[in-house]
Formats: structure tokens, sequence, C-alpha cells
């Protein structure tokens, strides 16, 4: 037995794997793909056995070292999301990197399993072998690097599709292939100073942008009948509220969403925008604003969303709020936008929110658990995203009670945010924009699956957002009402940095010339959101449109608590 060590653990560590190979075949059905992909199945194996007869030891260890990581880190990606790691997802993690700490924290759990798991893999490699391979040495070194290149170049080829069901040890090294690819040749160009028109006059009030996490338009009360209280729906003594409806999200995915907002980008030309143009840091700079970023979500510095150190340059005061529990950094994010919106100081305030981004059981306090029977609390108090899934099946049942603590959730991170601002706010020298970063699929259609957003194959409710403008009554801005009715539940993100421009005083008609329409004009928006935003090697994006009269709202449920009791 011991002289067959190692193709043993080979063996079981494949072996292993069997459901999601088999899913694979499942998905392909009878026919020349299936042979393709058994040649490919077959050939990438026979490599990994080959890696596990390299004679030199330092070599051997080496290519052990290196598929046992990229192992790992596929099975962990696949327990925590309880997905497939797609490139573009590959893609996201890597900009991630950021929280690599975080994400230690929260998925001890799933990265022991898998590291567990794959030590199969790590000693069936690594050991030494007790037979020779009647092969020259230096093809044996060679076969998991040609394993990995035609992995690659099928990948690079298909727009990074095709190595679902394949030995994954080989995925994230073929993924790593083609991200330094794109990095060495993708170069879109420097970055562009400020060059649009704007009137001479200094900007005299504060514009703040609000980007909720994970807040669907559907479930609030401005939009539905049974929405949650959002305190946005009724008249505010010196505050107008305009209410955009419905609007559709940019993507589905906050990172996406997030460095469009900032800096523009178009359906159309998203890419080059996103990578060339000045960001709306720059932007207020140039017209005379104090840029503040609050930064609910991270701690310790830690930069989220794609953004890095050269876009932070042009910010002059970057708050997170490392010593408040997760369920508080809400009402310490209005705590500090209060602050700055009576310091009599024009500023242009962006804000992530903590929102009621996953898990939502405990992100509320007892006093808001208004809706009833809701998640298990305890167990995630400290974390602001994520999580672990243990306990939650995806059953009709679990989703009801998923619902319930999303709707706690949103009464307290919306409903009692906005209530403290317009009590404590002095709002008179302000125009506030409010919106989300996506919406989210809380499976009331009755499809299955555990994802609330960022799927392949989303519903529409994954990209239908609020969209709000909140103004001092006696300031003179934007004229809110003209395009109103024209823009409601017709507009999008798309519209929301033309918009910030203008409130900034840059010239209208340059400003649509390259960003398109600000909602003082009819927004004529096409009502799509991208779930392929990271279209990569010539893969296109993939457009969703949403069609408001197919959308599920909540229905009417009993409220057992009085909030603030």
């Amino acid at each position: 037995m011991i002289r067959y060590l190692k193709e043993l653990l080979l063996l079981l560590y494949l072996l292993k794997n069997y459901d999601y190979y088999l899913e694979r075949l499942s998905a392909m059905g009878i026919g020349i793909p299936v042979l393709l992909f058994g040649g490919m199945f077959v050939a990438l194996t026979i490599a990994l056995f080959m890696t596990a007869y390299i004679r030199q030891t330092l070599i051997r260890h080496v290519f052990a070292l290196a598929m046992f990581s990229s192992a790992v880190f596929f099975d962990v990606y696949t327990r925590v999301t309880a997905d497939y790691l797609t490139y573009s997802g590959f893609v996201s993690m890597v900009y991630s990197g950021g929280f690599i700490q975080e994400a230690v924290y929260q998925y001890r759990d799933a990265i022991i399993s898998a590291v567990l798991g794959g030590l199969l893999l790590l000693f069936g490699i690594g050991l030494k072998p007790r037979r020779r391979m009647p092969l020259p040495g230096a093809l044996l070194v060679a076969a998991p690097v040609i394993g990995v290149f035609v992995l690659s170049s099928v990948l690079f080829i298909r727009a990074g599709e095709g190595a679902r069901g394949l030995p994954i040890m080989y995925t994230p090294l073929a993924y790593l292939n083609l991200f330094a690819y794109e990095s060495l040749h993708n170069t879109v160009g420097p970055r562009e100073p400020v060059n649009l028109a704007r009137v001479d006059q200094p900007v005299g009030h504060d514009i703040v942008l609000i980007i909720d996490e994970s807040i669907s338009g559907n479930y609030l009360d401005i939009n539905a009948p049974f929405g949650v209280n959002s305190n946005l729906k009724e008249p505010r003594p010196g505050v107008d509220i305009f209410n955009y409806g419905y609007a559709a999200s940019i993507a589905n995915c906050s990172a996406d969403t997030n460095i469009t907002l900032r800096y523009g980008g178009t359906r159309a030309d998203y890419v080059r925008i996103n990578s060339t143009l000045p960001s709306i840091w720059q932007y207020a700079k140039k017209a005379g604003l104090r840029t503040v970023y609050i930064d609910a979500q991270r701690t310790g510095g830690n930069l989220q969303n794609l953004m890095n150190d050269t876009e932070m340059k042009d910010i002059d005061k970057f708050v997170q709020f490392d010593q408040t529990s997760v369920r508080d950094r809400d009402m310490a994010a209005a705590a500090k936008l209060i602050e700055l919106l009576n310091d009599n100081t024009s500023e242009l305030v962006v804000i992530n929110k903590v929102g009621a981004h996953f898990p939502v059981h405990d992100k509320y306090p007892d006093a808001f658990m208004a809706y009833r029977p809701t998640l298990p609390r305890g167990k995630f108090v400290e974390v602001a995203d994520t999580g672990t899934r243990d306990g939650f099946n995806g059953q009709p049942d679990d989703w009801l009670l998923y619902r319930n603590a999303y709707k706690n959730t949103v009464l307290w991170n919306v409903g009692e945010f906005f209530s403290r601002i317009f009590a404590q706010a002095n709002l008179n020298n302000a125009v506030l924009i409010y919106t989300s970063d996506h919406g989210q699929d809380l499976h009331e259609r009755g499809n299955p699956g555990l994802n609330t957003h960022c799927g392949g194959d989303p519903v529409e409710e994954e990209g239908l957002v609020p969209l709000v403008v909140i103004q001092g009554s006696g300031l003179k801005t934007l004229d809110w009402q003209a395009q109103l009715a024209g823009n409601k539940d017709r507009s999008s993100h798309y519209n929301i940095f033309p918009t910030l421009l203008q409130l900034m005083g840059y010239d209208l008609a340059g400003i649509e010339a390259v960003y398109g329409k600000s909602l003082s004009v009819p927004t004529a928006d096409d009502f799509t959101f991208n779930y392929r935003f990271n279209a990569r090697l010539g893969a296109k994006p993939q457009w969703k449109h949403i069609d408001l009269n197919s959308i599920v709202t909540p229905s009417q449920s009993t409220t057992n608590v009085a909030v603030g009791e």
C-alpha cells in the first residue's frame, strides 16, 4: 500500500470532487463537446501524475505548493460563494486583495476545510516517488507547465470560459496567466486631467452622494405599497424630496457599480472612461469643493471597490469607523454627515453605507425587529458582508426568515439613518442624492439558490435600486421638478455622474457629450444593468432589461413590535 501511496492520494483527491465533474457532464449532454472535454480532462490528469514523478525534490515541491495553493483558492471560493469561480470572479478577488485579513477571519472554517482536503494533493505530488516513470526528466517538469499553458490558451480563445469541470488545481493558475497577460497588454492610456468647462463662480453648497449597500428599490415604501418605512416618503419642513422611483443599477455587483459612479463610465464606454478620465474627486476639487469619503463598510484604512492610492490623493478627508460595531456604522456615518452638513464648508461627500448586505441576521437592534419570524441572531454581529451560510439552505422557509431580517435591517439602516439626518442636519445648503449599489434577489419568485446578487443569470430585481434627491427648499440648483414626472421609473445610475458634474457648475453640453444625460433633462435611459461587467478577452457585456410590470414587491406583513420600544 505504501508503495502506491502517492497514486492513492492523488486519486482520492480527484474523486473527492466527483460531483463537480458530473455536474459539468450533465450540463454538456452528449456530443462532440463531451469528447473534447474528456480529452482535456485526461490530458490534465496525466500531467498531474507526471508532476508527481518529477525526480528533483525542490522542483517537485514547488509544483506541489503551487497546485495545492491554487486548488485551495478554488475550493474556498466555492465553499464561501456556493458558486463556480469564473475568470471575472477571479479578477474581482484579485482586486479585493486588500481585504485578505478580514476574509481569512470570516472564512477560517472554509479555509481550514479546504486546506485539509488539499493535503491529499499536496502530499500526493510532494512525497518522494518510489518508482521512476520511464520518461525524460525534462518532459516530467514540462508536463504541468504545458497543462497550465494549454488550459490558458483554451480560456484565452473562449474569453475566459472553458475550465468548468476540469481538475481544479489548474484553473486559478490559468486565470493568473490570463490576468498577467491582460495587465501587460490592455493598457488603455494615462489618467487625463479635468478638461470640461465650468462657470467661474464657486460652488456654494454641499453635494452628497449616498451609496447604500444591497438596498433593493422594490423594498422601500417610496416605491412599493408594503415597502419598509424609509422616512423618505413624508414631506419634511424646509426640505424638498424628489423621488425618481425605480432606477436601474450599473451592475449587480458592488465594485462594478461603485467604480463607475466615481468615474462616470457609460454603457457604451465604461472601460475607457473608468480607466482614463478624471474621478469625481478631481472634478470636485477643480470646482473648489473639499472632498470627503465616508466608508462605513471597511476598517483599518483598507480600500475597496477598486479604489487605489492614486485616487485617494484627491480625497481630503477619508473616514472609517474602526471602533464602531457593524450594526452601528451607518448611524456613525449619519453622525459624521450631520457634522459635515453643519460645518458651513462646501464639500463633496461620498458615503458607502453598510446597508443590508448579507448576512442580515444582526445588522439591526432588537427594538427594530418589526418583522417576524426572523433569522437567528448573535452569530454575525461583527461581520459587515459575506459570511458563512451554515444553517441557511435556501429553502422557502429560509427565505421567509431572510426577507424579514432584511426588512428589519432596512428599517434601521435606511429608515433610522434618514430619520437622524432630517432631525439633526442643516439641509438648507445641501443636495443629497441617494441610491444603492444594486438590488437583491430575495427569491420571492420561488427560484432556488443562495445568492442575493452578483448572479450570472440574474433576476430583474438584482438591478433595481432607489433614486432620490433631497435638497433644502430655499436652495436653487437644478430644476428637479421639471423632468421628474418624465424621468421617474425611467432613469439609472448612469444619470448620476452627469448630475453631480452639473451641480458643480460644469457645462451641461460638455457633460452630455462625454458622460450622457443629467437628471435635469429627459434621461431616455435603456433601463438595463450589466451582469458581465468584467467582459474580458473579447467577451461582450451582458445587459438585463428591467420590466417594471414583472417586478415582485413585498406582500403585507404583520409588525409584531413597536419600533423604538
